[in-house]
């Protein structure tokens, strides 16, 4: 029968869609010995994870074919064979193996960063070829990679002569109407697949892995690229508008508080300090955000790695917050908590978003204080659109530009980072004393003008593929991530004896916090100890104390605002975690699908498709535990959520002229 529907001259195709299969099968049990302690192994589980596996990958192996399908039915029989017929089979066969064989490398590369197929990130990371070329470059042995590829291209062809399956496309009498049958049938497939099933579809299970390993990882990409910005009206649970942000003021409803507008769908309100006994203070403001850097790396928190003396250091002599987490699972998500104090939208970041500017950041609260604001990144701010978003809203930007230039229209000066001043780069920029050597020329000069300045700080040595100089550390540059996070340690370190040295130290408030945790990946779909971060804040007269209220990143800039007894207009989403009451305590997690609020053991999960989930968090094995859902605790998530998402949308986070 199979023979019937797929006669001779589509053998070439049937061993074209049996190799993608059996590299997909393949990977799917790398990828299962690779987390073998993570995913859910009963027999049935496993069964049903590969079967849906196949399914996925018949239907992106049709979405290859139907060219070749094409080219099949339309040319004639006398055609077969011809010098023509065989240059063109040839080369479509060893593009389409090129291009499954490059996949397969690319997805263990990423599962070994990511722990997931595929998905928006690989879609940022096509736009910068640059930096990512040069991660991988120095990350990974390429000539060695590209020459397996080339090694197993040519035995996949050789084993396909060998089984005659050229012979038989070349030789043979199949008429057109017996090519419509199998072309119909895999057409068919890829029309079922593009109008009905979406990337979704393969998670029917509760393990978060078992879902990743079921997924086709080029249908991910693609479906990925499709849909990395998502409308939260469209997809999520809504309320009406009115009951949001009337929930939503009742939350931020303090004697400090006043709205501005009470009747209108906003969260613009003034916090008055000014009647405590306490002047407004203005120091210099220098906030380390740093790459990578989840909880668990610090002996603090109770690692015994031994690889953040500094910080460990630091936390004794800081505002420490123990129960601060972070918002997402990337850069531009912790760029955005932190500057625009606000919860996880769906889909990719604001960061990257377009009409960017103009927005209501803690920038505008800096400016409207008297401050200069910078932004130092140590690569090319062009890379995840960091330029055009820290300078569309007020920010100077001091980077490593290669020629990349900022938006015409945004109005911000840009200071690069000279050769001279470089002593070690990699494809993510210069190393973190060099970042911070050039912090401390930039505030040298501020100094003498006497304007006080905010420093936006974003580092980059932990990152792969941790290289640094030699000589600085006990661990040897580019082996490991523990030798970033030490040299990252070390490095700050280096700046603060330095910055002691200077006029401006004592008058100059630090914080250092991560943009994300080394890995938000789990069992589950939003871990929650993946999203543990450290914060610290510290010097110009703040008394040392451990913070254990449960807290979020978009949290610590107001927080800073109250501490400085600052009246100040603000339509930030973030709260001071030092005034926080136990029934105020909470943080929000998300990745660009999932949207949580988690507060204490409880964790309510948002999910496209109109689904929410809630759980009961056990910190002991950091997993959860689904309970009833609790109506009050899913309204207040989605007043959140979704009065976020309407204020971008409708200009609400736009800075009021």
């Amino acid at each position: 029968m199979w023979n019937r529907i797929f006669p001779n001259r589509f053998k070439l195709l049937k061993a074209f869609i049996l190799i993608f299969v059996s590299l997909s099968f393949l990977l799917r049990c790398i990828f299962l010995y690779k987390s073998i302690y993570e995913t859910d192994n009963s027999l049935f589980t496993l069964i049903s994870t590969f079967a849906i596996g196949l399914f996925f990958d018949i239907g992106t192996v049709s979405f290859f074919a139907i060219p070749y399908i094409i080219y099949l039915v339309v040319i004639p029989k006398k055609l077969y064979g011809t010098i023509f017929d065989r240059v063109v089979t040839h080369v479509a066969f060893a593009l389409g193996l090129l291009i499954f064989l490059f996949s397969f490398f690319a997805e263990i590369t990423f599962w070994m960063e990511f722990h997931r197929r595929f998905n928006f990130i690989a879609v940022d990371y096509l736009i910068y070829t640059y930096e990512v070329v040069k991660n991988i470059n120095e990350s990974y042995p390429i000539p060695w990679l590209l020459g397996a590829i080339l090694t197993v291209l040519f035995i996949l062809i050789f084993i396909t002569h060998k089984a005659k399956a050229f012979h038989y496309t070349f030789k043979n009498q199949t008429t057109f109407k017996e090519k419509l049958l199998p072309a119909a049938l895999i057409i068919g497939i890829a029309f079922i697949f593009a109008a009905f099933v979406n990337n979704e579809k393969a998670e029917q299970f509760e393990n978060r892995y078992n879902n990743e390993i079921a997924k086709t990882g080029i249908y991910s990409f693609f479906a990925a690229f499709r849909n990395n910005e998502l409308s939260y009206t469209d997809f999520y649970k809504t309320l009406s508008e009115e009951q949001v942000f009337s929930i939503l003021k009742k939350d931020y409803k303090s004697p400090k508080v006043t709205f501005v507008n009470p009747k209108e769908k906003s969260i613009l309100r003034t916090v008055k300090n000014s009647d405590s006994l306490k002047l407004p203070q203005r120091p210099n403001i220098i906030l380390i955000c740093v790459e990578s850097l989840s909880s668990r790396f610090l002996n603090s928190f109770g690692s015994d790695l031994n690889i953040t003396p500094t910080l460990d250091s630091l936390a004794n002599e800081s505002l420490f917050f123990t129960n601060i987490y972070a918002t997402g699972t990337r850069t531009v998500r912790g760029m955005e908590a932190i500057t625009l104090s606000i919860p996880p939208t769906p889909g990719r970041s604001i960061v990257k978003r377009e009409n960017n500017g103009g927005l209501f950041t803690i920038g505008e609260v800096f400016r409207e204080q008297g401050y200069e604001r910078n932004f130092f990144y140590g690569g090319d701010g062009y890379f995840d659109n960091m330029n055009t978003y820290f300078g569309g809203n007020g920010f100077n930007i001091v980077d490593r530009g290669r020629g990349f230039l900022l938006d015409t229209s945004i109005k911000t000066k840009r200071t690069n980072i000279d050769d001279d001043e470089v002593t070690f780069e990699n494809a993510w920029g210069v190393c973190d004393e060099d970042i911070y050597n050039k912090v401390i020329k930039e505030a040298d000069k501020a100094q003498l003008t006497g304007t006080p300045f905010f420093n936006f700080i974003m580092t980059t040595s932990n990152h792969r593929p941790y290289t640094y100089p030699k000589g600085k550390i006990d661990i040897p540059s580019g082996t490991s991530r523990e030798g970033g996070i030490k040299y990252t340690d070390y490095a700050i370190a280096n700046f603060l004896k330095q910055a002691k040295t200077k006029p401006w130290y004592n008058n100059t408030l630090f914080v250092i916090m991560a943009d994300h945790c080394a890995s938000s990946a789990g069992r589950w779909a939003l871990d929650v100890e993946n999203y543990h971060i450290p914060a610290l804040i510290f010097n110009a007269g703040i008394k040392p104390e451990k913070v254990h209220q449960f807290c979020s990143q978009i949290d610590v800039f107001p927080t800073i605002f109250d501490l400085l007894n600052w009246d100040y207009t603000t339509n930030l989403f973030g709260k001071n975690i030092l005034d926080m009451k136990p029934e105020d305590e909470r943080a929000f997690i998300g990745n660009y699908r999932k949207l949580g609020l988690l507060k204490s053991d409880s964790l309510m999960v948002l999910s496209d498709q109109h689904k929410s989930d809630f759980y009961k968090w056990e910190r002991t094995d950091n997993s959860l535990k689904e309970i009833p859902e609790n109506a009050t605790f899913l309204n207040k998530t989605i007043s959140y959520y979704q009065a976020a998402d309407y204020l971008y949308r409708n200009k609400g986070l736009k800075i009021k002229k």
